[in-house]
């Protein structure tokens, strides 16, 4: 995959210096792997459709000031998407310690001054409002919404990366869009989508 000519096609726009940054993070990225098995991406092509996979939502995302990615994991989907965002603060949860090494090491070598990393669960930082709350492979709707519920108001929007299973996981009451790409499912929720 050529993520950039795919990007492009897409119509999605990013910062002159994201392209720079992904080549960088992907270098750390097979480094760090290497010694301390942060992701079962190995190659370079997953990881393309990673960096892919959580970009996309920029084409039909709200601008927002600030952005919480619950479970990043080594990154996905919220470093790539404060690289692609670079007015939206991005505050990054993450429990697992050398996960969220990886990700401060990221943020300070590509001097990404919108990137705050949290180690610790969800469940244990201080209530803050965010515009948009993300997370990827973390565990159901059901309860993204109990554990996010401290970090929103009326106003948030949520925007998980789910499977095709996305259908048995959303309550017909509750207001929301899916959009889907060739490998995931988005769960868009929230009022006026």
């Amino acid at each position: 995959m050529d993520l950039k000519a795919v990007l492009n096609q897409d119509n999605i726009h990013l910062p002159d210096i994201f392209f720079y940054n992904i080549q960088k993070y992907k270098e750390h990225l097979f480094k760090w792997n290497k010694i301390h098995n942060l992701t079962g991406a190995k190659n370079e092509k997953t990881i393309d459709i990673f960096i892919y996979d959580a970009i996309f939502p920029i084409s039909f995302l709200p601008k927002s000031k600030n952005l919480l990615d619950i479970g990043t994991g080594a990154g996905f989907p919220g470093m790539i998407l404060a690289m692609g965002l670079p007015d939206t603060q991005v505050t990054l949860v993450e429990p697992i310690a050398k996960r969220a090494s990886f990700l401060q090491f990221v943020k300070a070598d590509l001097g990404l001054k919108n990137v705050k990393v949290v180690k610790k669960r969800i469940e244990k930082m201080d209530s803050e409002i965010f515009e948009i709350i993300t997370s990827r492979a973390v565990t159901n709707t059901d309860m993204l919404l109990k554990i996010s519920k401290n970090f929103r108001d009326e106003n948030s929007k949520l925007l998980f990366y789910k499977g095709e299973r996305v259908y048995d996981e959303v309550d017909k009451n509750l207001n929301h869009k899916i959009i889907k790409t060739k490998n995931r499912h988005y769960l868009l929720i929230g009022e006026n989508l």
